[in-house]
């Protein structure tokens, strides 16, 4: 009887303890998994600055940089400062830009000196003469030291001053008449500077002075301002252009100078 009361006695103990209780059955935090973040749920967001500039072309950059420039000076500054010097060729395309804009504005057909034609053009006709006016000083003296890229960059800049129309009315021939001004007293200058330097060879021997005569005749004596400035300066040299073999130009060039016109050859040094 006591082996049984014993019995009966650990089985309402073990009956006693809770399940709950037992470490068996310790309650656990369930984790959830992560939200996914849905595609719908993906915000826009503006370009990058480098990827925005891939986008845009030459037109729409210039435009963008020079708004910049404007509004605020000093980085202006700075980009005249770090920008690469324009070549004459960069400049001659640009030009032809403007020429070409000015050519498609003239009204098909009718007198293209009329007063008619030139009301239809006249803002890109003062644009091609504003490029010259201000792409011109920046190829002469003391700003550019290169006799041979000034006179290189007149040469071009007159002959697109060749090609402006000529109007029949007297009060419209002032855009062409003082472009041609202007461009003289620019050869002007820069044959002073050149004849200060070597006696001013360089231009006789790169030929800038038939060239120079060519456009002088071709805007019909409206360079002559230049023209006398090369006799002025170089007159000395036995006259400009001359033909005659015992002048003291070709004598030089032929280095037959101080011979007495024979042909035994006098160094003259380099220029």
């Amino acid at each position: 009887m006591a082996t049984r009361k014993r019995k009966a006695d650990d089985d309402d103990e073990s009956m006693s303890i809770s399940p709950q209780a037992s470490p068996a059955f310790a309650p656990r935090t369930i984790s959830r998994p992560a939200k996914k973040v849905r595609a719908n749920e993906v915000s826009g967001r503006p370009l990058t600055l480098p990827r925005l500039l891939e986008t845009l072309d030459a037109e729409s950059l210039r435009s963008v940089l020079q708004t910049i420039c404007e509004r605020h000076p000093q980085i202006g500054s700075e980009v005249v400062a770090s920008a690469p010097k324009p070549s004459v060729t960069a400049v001659v395309d640009v030009l032809s830009q403007y020429q070409e804009k000015l050519r498609d504005a003239f009204p098909f057909g009718g007198n293209a000196g009329s007063d008619y034609a030139y009301n239809r053009v006249k803002q890109q006709l003062t644009n091609l003469i504003d490029a010259l006016t201000d792409f011109t000083p920046h190829y002469l003296p003391p700003n550019e030291s290169s006799t041979t890229l000034s006179l290189t960059y007149l040469d071009h800049a007159t002959k697109v001053i060749h090609d402006l129309p000529e109007w029949d009315s007297q009060s419209h021939k002032h855009h062409k008449d003082n472009a041609y001004d202007e461009i003289s007293r620019a050869w002007a200058l820069v044959i002073s500077e050149a004849s200060k330097r070597g006696g001013g060879f360089q231009l006789h021997s790169g030929g800038w002075d038939q060239r120079l005569q060519k456009h002088n005749e071709q805007s019909s004596g409206r360079m002559q301002v230049a023209v006398n400035a090369l006799g002025s300066n170089l007159g000395w040299m036995g006259g400009m252009g001359s033909g005659d073999p015992n002048s003291i130009r070709n004598q030089l060039f032929s280095n037959t100078y101080g011979t007495g016109g024979s042909t035994v050859p006098v160094g003259v040094g380099h220029w």
